[in-house]
């Protein structure tokens, strides 16, 4: 069992940053590739990115690569989405999720934990 905790959200305007935290605890971290994903009303949960459980390779869904950097330290069981050149499109819910599987996994349903999810929102 692993537990999710993310923070970091909040409100930023279009071209600012932000940096969303994913704080694990419960089993071992680096036993998990770990996802990032993120929902907008009405609309079906979006991949984001995806890291290894080394953190030596990193997958990014086509909206926001470029413009997004995940990585993780599993010496603090956290992982770690750099948001930059934000845009009002990006306005959603984000999850933190965490996947035995080691092939990057892209999609939710082969995620098995969940945070709670985060609020970013992106002013025009």
């Amino acid at each position: 069992q692993v537990q999710l905790v993310e923070s970091g959200g909040g409100l930023v305007q279009a071209g600012g940053s932000l940096r969303l935290s994913c704080a694990a605890s419960g089993r071992t971290f680096s036993d998990y590739t770990m996802g990032w994903f993120r929902q907008a009303p009405e609309k079906e949960r979006e991949f984001v990115a995806a890291i290894s459980w080394s953190g030596g390779s990193t997958y990014y869904g086509d909206s926001v690569k470029g413009r997004f950097t995940i990585s993780r330290d599993n010496a603090k069981n956290t992982v770690y989405l750099q948001m930059n050149s934000l845009k009002p499109e990006d306005t959603a819910l984000y999850y933190c999720a965490a996947s035995r599987i080691r092939v990057l996994p892209t999609t939710p349903r082969t995620y098995g934990y969940w945070g709670q999810g985060i609020q970013v929102t992106v002013s025009s």
